[in-house]
């Protein structure tokens, strides 16, 4: 994915990156976290005057030789 400049200026976007072990941890911890009552309760909460998030958007990102992740 490439960010663009564009994209970094406008004040609804969001970008975050997360690390996980494995592609497999990933799915699992993504289970994990939308099942959590908590969670549930507060993403109901969220959208009772409407959704917050128009499009939400997955990339998976492999770490290169020379980062400190690998």
């Amino acid at each position: 994915m490439q960010v663009t400049g564009s994209q970094l200026k406008k004040k609804n976007t969001l970008i975050y990156i997360i690390s996980h072990a494995s592609k497999q941890q990933t799915d699992k911890n993504w289970q994990f976290f939308i099942a959590d009552p908590l969670w549930k309760k507060v993403y109901a909460a969220s959208r009772e005057n409407g959704p917050i998030v128009k499009n939400l958007t997955s990339e998976y990102l492999t770490a290169t030789n020379f980062s400190p992740l690998k």
